[in-house]
């Protein structure tokens, strides 16, 4: 499917006001995507666990005006206070997606949005955020063209919401999802996230997520910027090859339930993706020496106990921990008494790999 195919002809139907609500959550990427091309457009493909717990609720208000305006026509509330500077990013969204959803100018929207995790706690809530906003306007669209399929209504949320946040086109659906063009998943995409097709084996089942928030601070080097660093980075083609040469081993991994390949792949990526950081020119570290003490406390605990225990890590310094709920009683003890120490105000949040966005 090609962007063009996103493209509307003409509307069957009128709405003239209304209101949808979507919850839509974060995710966590195994393989990590680093480096884009032109209109959101992956270097290399990814692969993450969609989470559960931690969500952007947003409820989208339209009501249709008298004549279509030259600019967009709307208004931001985060936990219901007007949030000026989310309306520059938001504006930057409507320019990309209105071919793909003309109505855009036609109708003034109110936006409210929450976050089940706390705003400052260092989960970027783009993904999350930029999914459920995209789902409240595809909702819109059905009411406009109701002949449209579930099928290519998440298709096209994922589209749209990756042209305002990349990760955002993984946080649709769940359990798996892959985005970006990988020659053994044959319907993957650039530019608009899928399920993952293959056998997954029940050891990756209600997988334990619980996110160690080291540093809830803003980072001193955006992601933008991160992935922008990678146009002529000296080991950028080899790096887009590792991530194609790991999802080939994950896809035998969740057949066979091999939890040692599993924590090898990630922890591999999560340090890959700050070692791209730390030789890009101009070089930058996003870990914090607890960071680093909570790795190294994982390896220990795993080494001891034998239990399948990893971590990954996003573009910052807060820790992913991941491991099976088969052995999630003994682990979560190890977090409180041991890891939660590293973590700002002792704060970590639970969370498990999910299912996907709601409709409310």
């Amino acid at each position: 499917m090609k962007a063009q195919n996103f493209i509307p002809n003409t509307y069957k139907k009128t709405i003239s006001n209304g209101s949808f609500i979507w919850s839509s959550p974060s995710n966590i990427a195994l393989v990590k995507y680093w480096g884009k091309k032109e209109n959101q457009i992956p270097a290399n493909p990814s692969i993450s666990f969609t989470l559960d717990n931690c969500k952007t609720t947003t409820t989208l208000h339209f009501e249709k005006l008298d004549r279509a305006t030259a600019n967009y026509s709307f208004e931001v509330f985060l936990e219901g206070k007007v949030k000026a500077d989310f309306k520059p990013k938001i504006e930057t969204f409507f320019k990309r997606i209105e071919k793909y959803l003309p109505f855009l100018k036609d109708y003034h929207f109110i936006i409210e949005t929450s976050n089940s995790f706390p705003h400052s706690s260092g989960i970027a809530s783009s993904a999350s955020g930029m999914s459920a906003l995209s789902l409240c306007l595809m909702s819109i669209e059905k009411i406009l063209n109701p002949d449209m399929s579930d099928q290519f209504f998440n298709k096209k949320a994922s589209f749209l919401a990756r042209l305002g946040s990349g990760s955002a086109s993984r946080s649709i659906e769940g359990e798996l999802i892959v985005w970006g063009k990988h020659k053994a998943i044959i319907d993957s995409s650039d530019i608009f996230g899928i399920k993952y097709p293959f056998d997954v084996h029940p050891n990756f089942s209600n997988y334990r997520d619980t996110i160690l928030l080291v540093d809830k601070g803003e980072k001193q080097v955006s992601s933008t910027v991160g992935h922008n660093l990678m146009h002529g980075h000296a080991f950028a083609e080899q790096r887009f090859k590792q991530a194609h040469d790991n999802l080939d081993m994950l896809i035998g991994i969740f057949k066979s339930g091999d939890l040692k390949a599993f924590i090898k792949v990630i922890e591999s990526e999560a340090l890959t993706l700050h070692a791209m950081m730390m030789s890009s020119l101009p070089y930058f570290i996003l870990m914090k020496p607890n960071t680093l003490q909570i790795i190294n406390e994982i390896w220990t605990f795993r080494q001891a106990t034998g239990l399948h225990v990893g971590f990954t890590l996003d573009a910052g310094a807060n820790v992913h921990v991941l491991y099976p709920e088969s052995e999630s009683e003994i682990i979560d003890a190890f977090i409180k008494d041991s890891l939660a120490q590293y973590c700002q105000n002792n704060h970590f949040i639970s969370d498990q790999v999910g299912l996907g966005a709601k409709q409310l």
